[in-house]
């Protein structure tokens, strides 16, 4: 067993005593993988990983939207809505997924395709607003 399989045996199992998010439908791309935990990167809790459980290199870079777009209030339409369970608005942690850049400064997001998670019941699905003209590589600038 090489050392890289232990560290990603360890890192796994640390992984799997955090709550599972299930997701509906995989993110594009990654058909095998269902089945996520979140992880805080930083202390501000400004980026997190999500971290696929099966497969300890998959991974997206996610923010939550209010410290870089205070005004990012995407509608969920009705039929993603019921996919996750039908939740009251405020149920919904709403994710964007991140593009690192050579440097932070370089950093995008994506507005277009958030990632909806129902606290309640964790499932979660990637969602395309449609109609809402929004990038898909917003740059982040910090608000305030």
């Amino acid at each position: 067993m090489t050392a890289r399989t232990i560290e990603q045996q360890e890192m796994q199992a640390d992984l799997l005593d955090l709550p599972v998010i299930d997701l509906i439908s995989p993110m594009p791309g990654f058909p095998e993988s269902r089945q996520f935990v979140l992880v805080r990167l930083d202390e501000n809790g400004l980026l997190y990983s999500l971290r696929a459980v099966d497969n300890a290199d998959l991974r997206f870079l996610v923010m939550p939207p209010a410290p870089f777009f205070p005004d990012y209030a995407p509608e969920i339409d009705d039929e993603a809505a019921e996919l996750l369970g039908s939740p009251k608005p405020e149920d919904l942690l709403v994710l964007l997924v991140v593009t690192a850049g050579d440097t932070a400064a370089h950093a995008t997001a994506n507005l277009l395709a958030p990632i909806v998670i129902d606290r309640g019941n964790r499932k979660g699905m990637q969602t395309v607003l449609s109609g809402s003209g929004l990038p898909v590589r917003a740059e982040l600038a910090i608000a305030g």
